[in-house]
């Protein structure tokens, strides 16, 4: 990543083990990537608020994912693969 802009994360749920459980993943995602991508910085943000998770999904109590402003993941835990495969995705959408 050439600049060091974070990439956004939102992670969204009413329920806390939810939030955590996917903070976790993002977590273990990103340091798998920074053995390649070393500047890789995330800017992660729980959200519990229901209006605010309104925005984004209609799944409230399930976990939603948001990287930069885009919906990845909603109603369900994804694997660590697929967090590190949107994170990249994320990334190169920077380089582009």
């Amino acid at each position: 990543m050439s600049n060091s802009t974070p990439l956004a994360i939102k992670i969204l749920s009413m329920q806390y083990p939810e939030r955590y459980a996917v903070r976790r993943l993002v977590t273990a995602a990103h340091q798998e990537l920074l053995a390649n991508h070393p500047r890789l910085e995330l800017e992660v943000t729980e959200i519990a608020d229901p209006g605010e998770i309104g925005k984004y999904a209609f799944v409230l109590v399930l976990p939603s994912l948001v990287i930069n402003e885009k919906v990845v993941c909603t109603g369900r835990l994804p694997a660590k693969e697929e967090v590190a495969r949107w994170l990249l995705e994320a990334v190169q959408e920077y380089e582009e």
